[in-house]
């Protein structure tokens, strides 16, 4: 479970002061998919860095499983924990070129010393591409290459999947996929998954709903 207990996160000093997000609190379900809607500058980007431990808030706690991650004050702590309990999905796919799809779903098993390829094709033909193992990134469309990086987010096994404007860039049909994904992957695995974006569309397939608006956060749904 994640709980976000009162958080407050200002830029700047002194006159300088831009608030972007004022009093946030929300408890993110397990096994639930959780969409964030705002416009660009709403702060919804800055509320998912400091879930991430990317970003850290001027007040106010972060507690993943009853952990206090705010009060990680060690880099290579927040990275061990990322690694364990986050997988990470951006409007980029991020996919390495020079690496086949099958070793680019891999790698952050790779990264924690427990390579398993079998598990990586596994999640591969999950996601309807277990034809394209070999296949090196360039040659996929936009949706096969932001469904495959779903897969590498899911490899470590997290219980928390985070999601920035992941259809950002692909065509209404890709979107929707996009969304039955998430919302699919999050019932199947019990995760805990939160996107941030500003396509109202994700509502439809979403199981709660939030809006930020002038640095507060409205539940819709």
């Amino acid at each position: 479970m994640i709980e976000l207990i009162h958080l407050t996160k200002i830029y700047g000093q002194g006159h300088e002061n831009l608030c972007v997000l004022e009093d946030v609190s929300l408890t993110l379900r397990r096994g639930k998919f959780t969409v964030l809607l705002g416009p660009s500058g709403s702060g919804k980007s800055t509320l998912l860095n400091i879930i991430a431990m990317l970003d850290t808030p001027t007040s106010g706690k972060v507690l993943v499983d009853g952990q206090d991650v705010t009060a990680l004050k060690s880099e290579s702590a927040r990275a061990a924990l990322r690694l364990k309990k986050m997988g990470f999905v951006f409007q980029f796919d991020g996919l390495l070129p020079e690496f086949s799809l099958l070793e680019n779903v891999d790698m952050p098993a790779l990264m924690r010393g427990k390579p398993n390829p079998q598990k990586a094709r596994e999640l591969l033909e999950k996601f309807g591409l277990g034809a394209m193992v070999n296949k090196l990134p360039a040659d996929l469309s936009g949706g096969e290459k932001q469904r495959a990086s779903i897969a590498r987010a899911l490899r470590n096994e997290p219980p928390l999947l985070l999601a920035d404007e992941p259809t950002g860039n692909l065509d209404a049909a890709r979107k929707i996929q996009v969304f039955e994904d998430f919302a699919r992957m999050s019932k199947e695995r019990g995760l805990t998954t939160v996107m941030v974006t500003h396509d109202a569309h994700a509502s439809e397939y979403a199981d709660d709903v939030y809006s930020l608006e002038n640095r507060k956060l409205i539940k819709n749904k």
